[in-house]
């Protein structure tokens, strides 16, 4: 069974104007992700959360990652600390949707392992952030099973009577648990009909300290980095950690640049160009450095490069032109840099794989009210390019020689083209109708020039794929604070290049080859939500769900050329490769409230338990990532200038027997048993001193609980201190 309770909360966090908490999401919220253009919440029928921008600065979490664990909606995967791998309803990486300003984030090499692509977001320049649970697929196409996030970052603001277009904000922040220390600048400078902003944010995180204190809810410690690998006189050496609590290995620095411009000439048409870079240091992969093997550390280096993303994106958008209320055209680039480089201990060959990528994307998006009725249609494009490359050198003598590469060292590309339409209809005062349907083609090519390493069989994939999803719901208002509805929604994901044609080693001494027959992967929910505030100082919210998910692409045991074992890096392993062998169950529902002591305070409490099943082996066996209970509970104080909150955040034992027999759940990384259930105090506060200047602070994992999130490779963060300077002019 999956169960998920949350509440919806969206409190006032340094508000000037106001000494009192804002009351809980309205009906009328205005939210943008569920059809690309705002609407009000009460018109739709899928469950969506909303992040606004008062909770994210209150919040100051380091990442995007930790600012969307901590809504206490979604768990987080990590393998290292500069990582990050959302899970929403059962589904993670490749089967759930990332979205920025409106442009995919997903490519053509997101993978369903574990990803940490969203940690490229900058949580300083967010102005809210739109978590849309379930299929949306039939908006945004493939990927979107689980739930689309939406991260959406602030606009130019134009000079007016009562603005003068000027605007700087600033941020110093520094942790305790890792010497953390970010730094964040941006200015606006706006005039009638031209605006600028800039932001600049520099992170730099050492290495993580886990916590000390005995989880109550497990009877030792475990996961201790008690030795690690160092280069000493050209040996690779091991090195005995004089602090075991401190995960080495784990420290990383970002920088984070975003530029947008605005032209405005008629309060009917807008002009916007946005440009984004990110780019990291390298990333050490804590989970493979801290493996060991006959007491000595299995890698000396694994680490992913510099990752580096770009976007450039202009939209156009123009309000009340040739009958339609909105019209809205955005094209876009991104140039994404990924690379894994790894060198076992002992061993002097340094082995680099790197990923290029440049994706092209163009919409066309278009909403015309015809009475009551509202409708959305356009055009959807995305064109995908990779070239993987690879080498090996020596770090003795510094010769190189070839390696082989991720993916095929030849032409690789995915397109997708889609049109789809969707309708909002009110009925009556208390009926709403909503439904949509999407339509279209993706194509994917792949070739391998060097075959040498591995003699396959095929050198070229070639697939083509017609995709069509669609949902229909229903709203009703049986009383003004009452809404029920119900949905039924599916979702696809096409096979990118990582599930055709990725040829990869896993840490299980298995390679998976190749395979070109694979289909799309297919879900179809049905969902039924209930709100209701009984009185002006409570509310509550639930929804039930379940999905079937077909075609399902799993991982298992191939053969090539007759063997079912290929030479693989100097060790022989097994042979395997993905095939759509898989038909699940997922099913859950969830509960949010929300009361209020007093106009200062509010109380509220989230619980989340999912589950999920392959039902197409016999006996039923358990699906992965499908995250264990996740609960938090907190109270709210806002009181004249100054804000606090205390909270608890709760995740449940995952059961051994609950693991996947696929590996994503990353049961070695685990105590005997399974991940022990763990609790967390967090306390945060916030002061406004004059000249708009804040002062913020906090203590998260007060107790400095030992623990690690379920599916992770490192421990979560001790005891943690951190403190906040923001100024603004």
């Amino acid at each position: 069974m999956i169960i998920l309770v949350k509440i919806i909360l969206v409190p006032v966090y340094g508000q000037n104007d106001s000494d009192k908490v804002e009351k809980t999401v309205s009906l009328d919220e205005i939210v943008i992700s569920a059809n690309k253009a705002e609407e009000h919440k009460r018109k739709i029928s899928a469950q969506i959360i909303r992040i606004n921008s008062r909770q994210i600065q209150f919040g100051n979490n380091q990442t995007t990652a930790d600012l969307i664990s901590g809504t206490g909606h979604v768990m987080v995967q990590k393998s290292q600390q500069g990582g990050g791998s959302p899970v929403m309803r059962g589904f993670e990486a490749s089967r759930m949707l990332l979205v920025i300003d409106g442009v995919r984030l997903n490519n053509l090499i997101y993978r369903s392992g574990h990803l940490q692509n969203v940690i490229t977001i900058d949580p300083s320049i967010l102005e809210n952030v739109e978590l849309l649970f379930g299929p949306g697929s039939t908006v945004y196409g493939s990927d979107a099973l689980g739930g689309t996030i939406h991260f959406i970052t602030k606009k130019p603001v134009l000079k007016t009577a009562g603005n003068n277009g000027y605007k700087l904000n600033f941020l110093q922040r520094y942790s305790t648990v890792n010497k953390g220390s970010t730094t964040h600048l941006n200015v606006n400078v706006g005039g009638k009909k031209l605006a600028s902003l800039t932001s600049i944010t520099y992170n730099s995180f050492g290495d993580l300290r886990m916590g000390k204190s005995k989880n109550p809810f497990f009877d030792s410690l475990y996961g201790l980095r008690e030795i690690y690998a160092q280069r000493i006189d050209g040996t690779d050496t091991r090195v005995v950690n004089s602090d075991k609590y401190l995960q080495k290995g784990s420290a990383y620095k970002q920088s984070d640049f975003l530029q947008k411009l605005l032209y405005k000439p008629s309060k009917y048409v807008e002009h916007q160009l946005n440009f984004q870079y990110s780019s990291s240091s390298n990333i050490d992969r804590y989970d493979r450095l801290s493996e060991v093997v006959n007491d000595l550390p299995r890698y000396s280096e694994w680490y992913y490069g510099p990752q580096n993303r770009t976007l450039t994106a202009y939209d156009l958008n123009v309000k009340n032109v040739s009958g339609f209320e909105q019209f809205h055209f955005g094209v876009n680039h991104q140039n994404i840099e990924e690379s894994r480089v790894t060198r076992r201990f002992g061993n002097n060959n340094l082995d680099s794989r790197i990923e290029k990528v440049n994706v092209v994307g163009i919409n066309l998006d278009l909403k015309k009210k015809i009475k009551n009725t509202d409708l959305k249609f356009g055009y959807d494009g995305q064109l995908n390019y990779l070239n993987s490359t690879a080498n090996r050198k020596n770090i003795a003598d510094g010769s190189e020689s070839e390696l082989d590469t991720r993916y095929p060292d030849g032409d690789n590309s995915l397109h997708h083209h889609a049109i789809y339409l969707t309708q909002s209809t009110e009925l009556s005062k208390k009926w709403i109708l909503n439904n949509g349907i999407r339509y279209g083609r993706s194509v994917l090519n792949s070739n391998i020039i060097n075959n040498s390493f591995y003699d396959l069989p095929v050198t070229e994939i070639k697939q083509k794929n017609y995709t069509y999803s669609g949902y229909l719901g229903i709203i009703y208002f049986p009383k003004k604070d009452i809404k029920l509805s119900y949905m039924i929604n599916s979702g696809f994901r096409v096979p990118n290049t990582d599930d055709l044609s990725k040829i990869f080693e896993t840490s299980k001494g298995v390679v998976i080859i190749p395979n070109s027959n694979l289909k799309p992967e297919q879900t179809l929910t049905n969902e039924f939500t209930l709100s209701l505030k009984p009185t002006k100082a409570f509310r509550i919210e639930g929804t039930v769900w379940y999905t079937s998910f077909f075609n399902a692409i799993t991982t298992g045991p191939s053969t090539l050329n007759g063997s079912d074992s290929i030479l693989y890096d100097g060790e022989m392993s097994k042979i395997f490769s993905n095939n759509n062998s898989g038909r699940a169950q997922l099913y859950g529902y969830n509960v949010s409230i929300a009361g209020y002591l007093s106009e200062y305070s509010q109380l509220y409490a989230n619980l989340a338990y999912t589950r999920g099943e392959v039902v197409s082996a016999d006996p039923n066996t358990p699906l992965d990532h499908i995250s264990p209970i996740i609960a938090n509970a907190g109270y709210l104080l806002k009181y004249k200038k100054l804000t606090s909150e205390f909270n608890l955040q709760f995740n449940g034992k995952k059961d051994i027997e609950l693991y996947s027999s696929s590996g994503e759940d990353n049961q070695k990384y685990a105590p005997p048993g399974g991940m022990p259930a763990w609790l967390t105090l967090n306390l945060k506060l916030s002061y406004e001193l004059p000249k708009n200047l804040i002062l913020q602070g906090g203590v998260d994992n007060v107790l400095d609980t030992h623990y690690r999130v379920f599916a992770s490779g490192i421990h979560a963060p001790g005891r943690n201190i951190f403190l906040a300077v923001r100024f603004s002019m």
